[in-house]
């Protein structure tokens, strides 16, 4: 029998922040028109880029401070190009770099640590199933360690072994694992999803060894892919598609401009869209008429 919503839940909405890669100055965008619409968010759920965005805000960063980082973070600091990782590990990158600077923003905090809940969720490539990190799960596992797990683009980052799994990215999960009640008190949960165009500019494969560019190109047109699978029909109620245009996942040279864009993509798509999925939470003015959403 589903749990009823108690009282508090009444204005209340747990956001799944999913995917993205570095196109996470959306995600803060999502958060900034929750917060402009008065909606409070009693958990977070992270999976892949969107991880990033959702740890922060569960330990306390508010939109103006994340935007702020995304914004003065150069991405191209975490980007690997070691072959010898790639043939031993599965991804050009360690994550050990991103890791640290995560952990350091979050000054070395667990789950236990938190003021609010979050959940960061992982695929295991042995079963095909998600590994969700929690407060309940694991109160003591690093939350930065989580989200490199969550992180953990095939090609681009290495697998990472945790206990008897073997994690990678956790936007390749299918949309079933990820519907579910994770406040387990009834509160809506609406899962905010990135959405991109192919990208079509070329990468350049000249130069002694090109094969880093062949990796890219596949990572990328893996990531875009995955990005406009089709919503089943069951969750499209909870479900707000943020459309990104042609920005790739793995576009860890943005400029600021381009970061401004994906936030207001984020915010606007919320703000114009949310109250007619949730209008009992932002009802929509007398006289809105639904954007078109094909």
């Amino acid at each position: 029998m589903p749990t009823m919503p108690g009282p508090e839940a009444a204005r209340s909405l747990v956001p799944v922040l999913a995917g993205g890669g570095t196109r996470l100055p959306a995600h803060v965008g999502v958060l900034a028109a929750l917060a402009d619409f008065g909606i409070s968010v009693p958990s977070y759920v992270g999976v892949s880029g969107g991880s990033i965005v959702a740890a922060l805000a569960a330990a306390g960063w508010p939109p103006p401070r994340l935007l702020r980082l995304a914004l003065d973070t150069d991405f191209r600091r975490f980007r690997g190009r070691s072959l010898w990782q790639l043939a031993r590990r599965g991804g050009l990158s360690s994550g050990e770099a991103f890791e640290r600077w995560l952990d350091e923003l979050l000054e070395g905090r667990r789950f236990r640590d938190l003021p609010k809940d979050l959940a960061v969720v992982a695929t295991d490539v042995h079963t095909s199933q998600p590994v969700v990190f929690s407060r309940k799960t694991t109160p003591d596992e690093r939350i930065a360690r989580a989200v490199r797990c969550s992180m953990g683009i095939p090609l681009l980052f290495a697998f990472q072994p945790y206990r008897d799994h073997l994690l990678v990215d956790g936007s390749i999960l299918s949309e079933d694992a990820l519907q579910r009640d994770w406040s387990g008190d009834g509160t809506p949960v609406c899962f905010f999803r990135l959405r991109g165009e192919p990208d079509t500019r070329p990468l350049s494969t000249a130069g002694l060894f090109p094969l880093p560019a062949y990796v890219s190109m596949l990572i990328r047109t893996f990531m875009t892919t995955l990005s406009r699978e089709f919503v089943d029909a069951r969750h499209w109620p909870r479900t707000v598609v943020v459309e990104v245009g042609s920005y790739s996942p793995i576009d860890f040279a943005l400029r600021e401009a381009d970061k401004h864009e994906l936030y207001a993509c984020g915010y606007e798509t919320v703000r114009n869209i949310l109250p007619f999925k949730f209008p009992t939470l932002c009802p929509p003015p007398a006289d809105a008429v639904l954007p078109d959403a094909s």
